[in-house]
């Protein structure tokens, strides 16, 4: 028994190329968080924060080869959601389809309040909400227009970072090595301060517990591929290279930023690859670092959009969301969907203004687990399905089956016990687990009220194009 059709990207435009979902799946791993949360990271485990990087990198790799799987054999705009319907029943799929919404639309507020704050460095008497404001209007319009705009604007914004972290990896490199004018080869920084684990080595899993917040995004590929001309191919290449992304962009520059600097340093604070920069004497390190960060917060800003826009119009094709969000544009793309992940992102924006201490870190914190609850599900989800797939028609396959899908889920059951434990996560896992528990009373009373969801072969563009 194969995967079969599971949800059809139906009247959606395919307008994304090959090398649009190359730089989306290459560009998917880098955020902001790495350019300002690693210095963080790196003073809580010590010089040994590459290595948590390293581990956290395994974890999304074994979620993206399971993820991976499933999607070349059944490519859908749907991707994880359709999976775990189809898996585990419908209340996983509706679980995961809005938990993944709530997320990105949470995360699109929060990325236009970053980009206001970053925009504010150079316009300090432009008020944040209105900037706040203008990259919200820039970004969805973006996603109105076409998904080739968005593609295009993500190759772009993925590009720069990127040319970032090369340009990073290349001179820090050259400094560390004593290729650098004035420069001796030295390592003195790993091994002194109190040495590579001067926390113990216990601090080095505590760090994978806000280290993994800052590779999520490798996923949207999977979704992505769906409104391109070869989606096979595009899922296989993405979940194929994502070893090498991770462990260049991320282990690599973070044993950089932990060679060049001292562990305890407090230039390591606010933007380490500036404080690094400057160590190494790049002029205007802090305006370009600013540049690249900005970019990284609009890349975030534009995927979160448009990955919130297309499982909100999946739940819609499911009777799980209401039936406005299947309308299309003339170009192909969900308009009404799109609107109301961007309404609900300003909302977020208004929250940050009005109560930023109440309001906007409650969503904030409700958010903080549910990417983890996403990801346990594609394990399980990967863990059932498999054995419902002749092995011919696999051509992406997990490894070592079924021992490392279910490690795999025992290391995120683990984080989320880590999460419990700790005094500043244990907020976010409770306040989580209610927006889950809120979601599968949605599920119970949708239920009760209009009957079953549409069978899995229901064809979503269908409906679209009725409405």
């Amino acid at each position: 028994m194969a995967h079969g059709p599971v949800t059809d990207p139906g009247d959606l435009h395919k307008g994304l190329r090959q090398r649009h979902l190359t730089m989306i799946a290459i560009g998917g791993v880098i955020g902001a968080g790495l350019f300002v949360g690693s210095g963080a990271i790196i003073a809580e485990v010590g010089p040994a924060a590459f290595l948590t990087y390293a581990l956290t990198g395994v974890l999304i790799v074994l979620v993206m080869r399971m993820l991976g799987e499933m999607a070349v054999a059944n490519p859908s705009t749907g991707s994880f959601a359709d999976y775990a319907r189809r898996a585990l029943g419908g209340w996983a799929g509706f679980s995961v389809g809005w938990l993944y919404w709530y997320f990105w639309v949470i995360v699109v507020g929060f990325e236009a309040v970053a980009g206001a704050g970053i925009l504010q460095r150079w316009l300090p008497d432009v008020p944040l909400w209105l900037m706040a404001l203008a990259l919200m209007v820039l970004m969805t319009a973006t996603n109105l227009f076409s998904v080739t705009s968005y593609g295009e604007f993500e190759y772009w914004f993925a590009g720069i970072k990127v040319a970032a972290i090369v340009v990073f990896l290349a001179l820090g490199s050259l400094f560390v090595l004593g290729l650098w004018p004035g420069r001796d080869l030295d390592l003195s920084n790993l091994t002194e301060h109190g040495g590579l684990f001067p926390n113990g080595v216990g601090a080095l899993f505590g760090g994978i517990v806000i280290v993994i917040f800052s590779m999520v995004g490798a996923e949207i590929a999977t979704i992505a591929a769906a409104e391109s001309d070869e989606p096979e191919r595009g899922i296989a290449r993405a979940t194929n290279s994502v070893v090498l992304r991770i462990s260049v962009f991320y282990v690599g520059s973070i044993f950089l930023l932990a060679t060049i600097l001292p562990w305890d340093s407090t230039e390591l604070g606010e933007s380490p690859y500036v404080a690094a920069m400057e160590t190494i004497g790049i002029p205007a390190a802090a305006d370009i670092m600013n540049v690249v960060v900005l970019t990284a917060v609009l890349s975030c800003l534009n995927s979160g959009l448009y990955t919130a826009s297309r499982m909100l119009f999946v739940l819609a094709g499911r009777r799980e969301a209401p039936q406005r969000m299947l309308a299309l544009s003339g170009r192909g793309v969900p308009t009404w969907a799109i609107l109301t992940s961007t309404v609900v992102g300003f909302l977020c924006v208004v929250a940050a203004y009005v109560s930023p201490d109440t309001v906007f870190l409650f969503l904030l914190n409700s958010s903080g687990a549910v990417i983890l609850f996403v990801y346990l599900l594609i394990c399980l989800s990967q863990l059932r399905l498999r054995r419902m797939v002749p092995a011919e028609s696999l051509k992406v396959k997990m490894w070592f089956y079924p021992v490392l899908t279910v490690l795999t889920a025992l290391a995120i059951v683990a984080v989320l016990v880590q999460m419990a434990v700790r005094d500043d996560t244990r907020s976010q896992l409770v306040l989580s687990l209610l927006a889950w528990a809120l979601v599968l009373v949605a599920y119970v009373v949708r239920r009760r009220a209009a009957g079953p969801v549409a069978p899995a072969g229901q064809d979503v563009g269908e409906r679209a194009a009725r409405r």
